[in-house]
């Protein structure tokens, strides 16, 4: 009682625009948020950002960083729990699927994230996808640096997974990523090879290596029990690393 009187106390000297903001964002992670700067800063795109005392742009890229490591570590758990018999491979690809760029650009638009998003409209004749997905990694950094990580936890796996993903859909849609891997390769006019390194036998099986090469540079290594396996996993792992975005 102490506490919401106190609340009150101090939205009274909120501006009208903080007040708005404050409620949204509220809406969004059905949580009652204490520091505002934070919440602002994740919603900053560097388009806008400006420099402040210390000579440092403030943008919401160091949010969207941890956000990003957040995301990561509680889907991975949420997996990691939910499917305690399944092999690393397939927790990967489920991640995946959820943490990448096309999927949480679509669910910033889809909870509203996208309204409350400050960038530089002249920089742009086309607003970048990007700007919302980085933005919603950014709103999980800002909750979790402001709620902790029990809070955050929770906000990502009620707010973002449940509602938005089927998972037994996901599980059930393969995806080629060695065919994503060449066709952006082909875009790009790049050279792309898939190079067997290794091959080792055990009683039980045999694990195949493989790495990718694009114009002569090495990229991830995978591995599988089977070369094709292996090639997939090598260019699953360098989509990652490249964050192709390429619509299904």
């Amino acid at each position: 009682m102490l506490f919401q009187n106190i609340w009150k106390l101090l939205k009274a000297y909120f501006s009208k625009e903080d007040r708005l903001f404050i409620n949204a964002v509220q809406s969004i992670t059905s949580q009652r948020i204490y520091n505002v700067y934070i919440y602002k800063l994740a919603v900053n795109h560097s388009s806008a950002s400006e420099i402040n005392i210390y000579g440092i742009k403030e943008s919401n890229e160091r949010l969207e960083y941890l956000g990003d490591a957040v995301l990561g570590m509680v889907v991975a758990d949420y997996l990691f729990t939910q499917y305690p018999f399944k092999e690393e491979g397939f927790l990967t690809e489920i991640r995946s699927k959820i943490v990448n760029r096309e999927s949480l650009n679509l669910i910033s638009r889809k909870i509203g994230l996208n309204q409350l998003i400050n960038y530089h409209k002249s920089n742009y004749t086309v607003v970048p996808k990007s700007i919302f997905g980085d933005s919603l990694e950014a709103l999980i950094g800002a909750v979790y640096r402001d709620k902790g990580f029990d809070k955050c936890r929770k906000f990502i796996i009620e707010k973002i997974i449940l509602p938005h993903y089927d998972l037994d859909e996901l599980i059930n849609t393969t995806t080629n990523h060695k065919s994503k891997l060449i066709e952006w390769a082909q875009k790009e006019n790049k050279k792309i090879a898939f190079k067997v390194l290794d091959s080792k036998e055990s009683i039980m099986k045999k694990q195949f290596t493989t790495q990718v090469v694009i114009d002569e540079q090495f990229y991830e290594i995978g591995y599988g029990l089977s070369k094709k396996k292996a090639a997939q996993d090598a260019a699953r792992r360098t989509l990652e690393i490249l964050e192709v975005q390429i619509n299904e």
